[in-house]
């Protein structure tokens, strides 16, 4: 899978507590990223297997709000993200063409 910076942020939010379920705003935050950039992003995490989703076990009535849908890493998933990243960062982190180093995402 293709690791853009967009989802290098998804990925490194989801490493951060790669155990718990993770609902969509607060990714948004945590990864910095609008809705619409987000959600297909965990859409492609999950159909490559490195992401698990369910619906929160609530009565929306009672809570006063919509279900949240959770997000949690695969093994799998916890795996290929620590090496894409490592990937990313090694690409991100050497000597660009002139010689400047480049940014850290």
């Amino acid at each position: 899978m293709r690791i853009t910076v967009p989802t290098a942020r998804v990925l490194a939010a989801l490493l951060a507590r790669p155990e718990d379920d993770h609902y969509g705003l607060e990714l948004m935050q945590a990864a910095g990223l609008a809705s619409g950039t987000l959600y297909p992003i965990l859409t492609r995490l999950t159909e490559a297997g490195w992401l698990q989703r369910r619906w929160e076990d609530i009565d929306p009535v009672a809570a006063g709000r919509p279900a949240r849908r959770f997000y949690r890493l695969t093994a799998e998933g916890v795996i290929a993200a620590r090496q894409g990243l490592a990937e990313l960062r090694a690409q991100l982190d050497g000597p660009s063409v002139t010689g400047e180093t480049r940014p850290a995402w």
